[in-house]
């Protein structure tokens, strides 16, 4: 007979779990069975001891078969999804959703809110008026074999072993263990229903893991769960020391998603989404090597296919498809107030994280989960890591709902370095 305290006592010594065992401990946490404090002591032991590939894989799962689980079965070909461990600026799957979708790989996605800095994919899909999230699975799956696109809130019962691991270890200093990350993470991923998954892991200031070290082990935690339970999983790891693209703010980056569609957006933002989608072709089988890859998606960039079926998927959604072709319908904010150079010099470093709180200081994100986003504020970069600025031309421009922005404009003229030597922009990818 299985018993919680004889699994913490393994776990704190060091051994392995077996499968059995991991299932009983997250079955009987899930249920209420196992109270808090020993579901803590499990997590801490597990933070000290950490787990072998196997024992997350169990973990993962466990978590995975905890609540719903989406059969993407009757949705054919191959499912691949894309996951990013988040930034400032991060507009990748508005663009990549239809980009791969008009490369006939089927996207089934599925996104969540925004906690921080800016809205999350739902946050941001909703500043485009009339346009839901909440459709039945039924729906789902049929508009993703009519049209290949997709993109809808997370069922209320997906994961909740995960949802309440999570908070207990937002509470019992255990966040930062990789393991718990990978196997959260891909949880969600598993019970999605996609056959093969391509993640996006950040490095740098604005991201969840600072340091590339931590970064490639994070990575290299969620490929191993991912091919140890039977789905293809590869990943990249890219920069994150500053925002993604120029935009950081709802309908600002579903602007931007826009004009990258059109083969417009700024560089960095195109070139990630091309090597993202590289992948993903590679892994849906719909490519023969990554220069064919990339060869289709910018085809379907310059023939106008991503862009058009970007707004089918508006369309089939409720969505006002109009923004298409004139985005001035996204909602847009009362004042745009530049913020100027204190000093002539070139752009050194930007620190995401502080442009991400100068956004969600306009309004642009949420601090908890009860807040309310102005869809309409965020901010424009017009400058980046390397670019010429001379003493009070702008570097960003503010979007906001209030005259009063002393904070943001601080925030960013403290937070954006200048100095005299021209600067190298830091590498976008860092591994493949």
């Amino acid at each position: 007979m299985l018993r919680i305290v004889d699994i913490i006592e393994k776990k704190r010594d060091g051994e392995v779990l077996t499968k059995e065992e991991i299932e009983f401990f997250v079955t009987g946490y899930t249920n209420g069975s196992i109270p808090d404090y020993q579901a803590s002591a499990f997590l801490m032991a597990v933070f000290f001891q950490k787990m072998t590939t196997e024992e997350q894989g169990h973990l993962t799962m466990a978590m995975a078969e905890s609540g719903d689980q989406i059969d993407l079965s009757a949705i054919e070909g191959v499912k691949v999804d894309k996951h990013s461990t988040g930034g400032v600026g991060d507009t990748t799957t508005l663009i990549l959703a239809p980009l791969v979708a008009a490369c006939g790989v089927p996207v089934a996605k599925m996104s969540g809110r925004g906690l921080g800095h800016t809205g999350g994919t739902l946050d941001k899909l909703e500043a485009i008026e009339g346009f839901h999230v909440e459709i039945s699975t039924e729906q789902f799956i049929q508009q993703v074999n009519e049209l290949k696109i997709a993109v809808i809130g997370q069922s209320g019962n997906l994961t909740p072993a995960d949802k309440k691991l999570y908070a207990l270890r937002d509470v019992t200093a255990t966040v930062d263990s990789i393991p718990l990350i990978a196997s959260s993470i891909m949880s969600k991923k598993l019970a999605a229903g996609a056959d093969a998954i391509v993640l996006d892991v950040k490095t740098g200031a604005g991201a969840f893991m600072k340091t590339l070290e931590d970064s490639r082990q994070l990575a290299d935690a969620m490929v191993a769960i991912g091919n140890e339970v039977g789905r293809n999983t590869s990943a990249v790891i890219s920069d994150m020391s500053q925002p993604l693209g120029l935009a950081i703010g709802n309908a600002l980056e579903v602007k931007e998603a826009i004009e990258t569609l059109q083969g417009k957006g700024p560089a960095d933002l195109t070139e990630l989404c091309l090597v993202l989608g590289s992948k993903m072709l590679l892994a849906a089988g719909k490519a023969a090597s990554d220069v064919d890859a990339r060869a289709q998606l910018q085809s379907v960039i310059k023939n106008g296919e991503a862009l058009r079926l970007f707004g089918e998927l508006i369309k089939a959604q409720g969505g006002n498809a109009e923004v298409i072709a004139n985005p001035d319908l996204l909602p847009h904010a009362q004042y745009q107030i530049e913020v100027p150079a204190k000093q002539s010099g070139y752009v050194s470093e930007i620190d995401a994280d502080e442009v991400g709180v100068a956004a969600m200081l306009l309004g642009a994100g949420r601090a908890t989960k009860e807040d309310v986003i102005d869809l309409s504020v965020g901010i424009v970069l017009c400058r980046k890591i390397g670019d010429y600025v001379k003493e009070g031309e702008p570097l960003a421009i503010l979007h906001s709902n209030k005259q009063q922005v002393d904070d943001s404009i601080k925030l960013l003229q403290d937070h954006i370095y200048i100095s005299a030597e021209k600067a190298e922009a830091p590498s976008l990818i860092h591994s493949l």
